[in-house]
Order: structure tokens, then C-alpha cells, then sequence
């Protein structure tokens, strides 16, 4: 970094996204239950299948980019997703089936049924009651493998076979009618995963043995030793920035106009890991990303088509429409819904980015400690702010007891009392 407050700002927001993170032992609690609920659904019965399902997590508490979400302006629990990936060819599987058999087993678990919300258009959902003030839910996601001929399209479009093979098929709901389908394209989480993290590994390499030895030192009530610490604990800058990104838009979205509109989480991760290039601190890693997003705001004009030197070609626009593509599915486009009518999507998208700029130049400009927490309080609300940057206590004030005096003496006289 180039002078000192590059330096602070740092450790900042470094410090920011630490307190955004799942605690250790909240993640502990979330991996004992998820691998309980997946011992349940491997007992189960699946449209007459005899293999046993693998239950798995996705999205941001596999990738190591979990923050606490924030709705309506308050903290709530945190997200767990599961795939719960049951062996059967996607021909014979009735989508119906599978998605209610992977319900039915729940119910069937007396603790499973009472936690259990009403039926997603994908999902099943299990609320998990708010321990030391902080709860989970966990979504499952039946699936079955995706057949070989989608697979082998992937690979035709240039998806590499190490992530096309992950491909799933996952059931969907029609809200209207109460049937049940495919959904179009399926979907890809353990690909994603993996896509994500052969770009984060070089770095993870770097920082791995240091950061275990710091958590086994601050948690030893939890591990014994480095060794028993978790990969899955471990924070690389670019999932420290994709936290600080995804609270960053929560509540700089807040009660705004476009808050219908705001980013979504695939894309900010997606393009943020496309965007990264092996910056080794935060505040870098931050800066640099944004600013390559950034000059896609240029695309905004009508007049604009597509435009090649732009770096990388992350975000696309053709025929007036957008294209931000899933790295391991060709067909699924992550920018479908800025392209439905009336949608502002591209424009609170590059707002954001525009946001985000000004907020990190503004922060280091700062130097008083009071300032900076007051302008970053917005951004990421005061809880975790003042976390990070504490306000100094109210210096305590000394008082001293009243003295009552009886009988006083007589003062001395003009003559000294002679």
C-alpha cells in the first residue's frame, strides 16, 4: 500500500469484514446441524431410488463469503444452503416426487416438521431458533444429475468437464398452478464452487497457516490445535471483499428508491472474482475490483453496443440486452432480470459501484478516528462499525465529597490571637 492511511483503512475494513462473518462457533453449530439433517435424508425414500443422497452446502457459507443479512434495517439470522443430491437419472425422476419425498422425509423428523416453513418454489426451509442472539435457517435444494448430453454441451461452449460434471437438474413450483417442472438450465453449485475457489486458491496458500494459528490462539475453548481449525475459516482478500461488498449494498440500499433493484449476491461474487487479481490486502483488492467495474458504466448509453476494450469483457451488452453469463453454464444468464421491462437493475448496479468509490476515497481522506466511524456507520451500520472503530468512553468526571464543618474555630484576631 502506498502511505500510511492506505494502510489503517486496511486494517479497517479487514476488521469490518471479520465482524460481518459467521462466528466460529455459530459455524460449528450450523456444519453439527446440517450434517444431521443430511444423516435424516440419507434414510430416506426418493421416487424408488436405492442409493443414498449427498448432502452438501452451497453458495456463500461454501464459498467463505457468509455475512449476517440485513432486512427492514436489522440484523437477522443467517443463511445455510444445502443441496440434498439424490442418485437417480433426471429421465426417470418425476420432479414432483422428488421435490415432495425430500418434504415428506423432513416431516417425518418430529424436530425437522415443527421447524419446517411452507413450501418454497425450489427449496425446503428449516428455521433454526436464535441462540446468544443469532439463529440460521437452512434452505435444501432436491436435485438429481443433470443428464450427459447437457453436460456435454457445457463443454462444447467452453465450460471445462471439472465443472460441467457437478451439473444438477433441481425441481420448481408453479406458484399458479401447484405443478411441478424442471427448471430451465438447472443449475451448478458445486461447479461454482470450484470455479471460485481455483481463482482464490493462491492466495488462500499464502495465508492459510497464519490465519489457523491466530484462530486456534483466540479459540482455544473450540481447537486444540491449528489442525483442527477448518479450511472453510480461512478468508482470502477476495472473499473479504465480497463480504464488505454485499453489506456495503444492504444498507447502502436501504429505504432507496432502487432498493428493489439492488445487486444480487451471485453477481457481485462473480464479478468480483473475475475483477480480482491476486491483490494481497483488502483495501487493494477493493479499490481494484470496483474500479474495473466500474468502467462498464459506460455501456449505460443507448449508443453503446459492445465495446472491446473493456477489460476482460465481464459485463456484456448486445441488442440492448445484458449479459453477465454463469462461468460454468453457458446458458444461465445472472443479468436476466435487467433486461425485463421497467427494470433498474443496470442502473442501481453502476450507482453502487459509483457509491462505493466515492465512500473508499471519502474514508481516506479522513483522519480523525471519530469522523471515519461516522461517515462508515451508513455503510455498514453502527453495530459493526463501532465494533471496529469503538467510541472512546466519556471521561469520568471526579467529585468530591461534601464537608459539613461544626463548631468552627474563631478566627484569629487583628493581633495575630495574642
Amino acid at each position: 500500500m502506498a502511505n500510511e492511511r492506505e494502510s489503517e483503512l486496511n486494517d479497517i475494513l479487514r476488521g469490518i469484514a471479520e465482524s460481518l462473518d459467521i462466528p466460529s462457533s455459530k459455524y460449528n453449530q450450523a456444519v453439527k446441524s446440517y450434517r444431521a439433517v443430511g444423516d435424516w435424508l440419507e434414510g430416506g425414500q426418493y421416487g424408488g431410488c436405492l442409493g443414498v443422497p449427498d448432502i452438501f452446502p452451497q453458495g456463500s457459507f461454501r464459498l467463505g463469503t457468509v455475512v449476517r443479512p440485513v432486512r427492514d434495517g436489522k440484523e437477522t439470522n443467517y443463511d445455510i444452503d444445502l443441496v440434498c443430491q439424490v442418485p437417480m437419472a433426471k429421465s426417470i425422476m418425476i420432479p414432483g416426487t422428488l421435490k415432495c419425498d425430500v418434504g415428506d422425509r423432513l416431516k417425518e423428523h418430529a424436530d425437522y416438521r415443527r421447524m419446517l416453513d411452507a413450501e418454497g418454489r425450489r427449496c425446503w426451509t428449516l428455521e433454526y431458533a436464535e441462540q446468544d442472539d443469532i439463529g440460521f435457517h437452512m434452505d435444501i435444494l432436491p436435485a438429481v444429475p443433470d443428464d450427459d448430453n447437457f453436460k456435454n454441451q457445457l463443454v462444447v461452449h467452453g465450460i471445462p468437464w471439472e465443472y460441467a460434471q457437478h451439473a444438477l437438474a433441481i425441481t420448481e413450483k408453479n406458484r399458479r398452478t401447484g405443478s411441478y417442472s424442471w427448471k430451465m438450465g438447472g443449475t451448478n453449485p458445486a461447479g461454482y464452487a470450484d470455479w471460485f475457489q481455483n481463482i482464490n486458491r493462491p492466495m488462500f496458500v499464502k495465508v492459510a497457516s497464519t490465519q489457523k494459528r491466530l484462530l486456534m490462539e483466540n479459540q482455544r475453548a473450540i481447537y486444540c490445535s491449528v489442525d483442527d481449525v477448518p479450511d472453510a475459516l480461512v478468508r482470502t482478500p477476495l472473499q473479504r471483499v465480497v463480504q464488505i461488498l454485499k453489506r456495503h449494498r444492504d444498507m447502502r440500499f436501504l429505504r432507496h428508491k432502487w432498493e428493489d433493484y439492488k445487486p444480487i449476491s451471485i453477481i457481485i461474487t462473480t464479478l468480483a472474482a473475475q475483477a480480482y487479481q491476486s491483490e494481497s490486502d483488502v483495501y487493494s483488492a477493493l479499490r481494484n475490483i470496483v474500479d474495473r467495474l466500474d468502467v462498464y458504466a459506460r455501456l449505460l448509453s443507448p449508443a453503446v453496443v459492445i465495446r472491446e476494450d473493456l477489460p476482460g469483457n465481464l459485463i456484456r451488452k448486445q441488442d440492448g440486452r445484458w449479459y453477465i453469463p454463469n462461468p460454468v453454464n453457458h446458458g444461465e444468464n445472472f443479468a436476466d432480470r435487467w433486461n425485463e421491462a421497467g427494470s433498474y437493475c443496470a442502473e442501481a448496479f453502476f450507482h453502487w459501484t459509483t457509491w462505493v468509490k466515492k465512500d473508499l476515497q471519502t474514508a481516506l481522506g479522513l483522519r480523525d478516528i471519530r469522523a471515519t466511524r461516522s461517515f462508515l456507520e451508513p455503510a455498514f451500520g453502527r453495530q459493526v462499525t463501532e465494533t471496529v472503530l469503538p467510541p472512546k468512553p466519556a471521561p469520568s468526571r471526579v467529585t468530591y465529597p461534601a464537608v459539613s464543618i461544626i463548631n468552627p474555630s474563631k478566627p484569629w484576631g487583628a493581633n495575630g490571637g495574642r
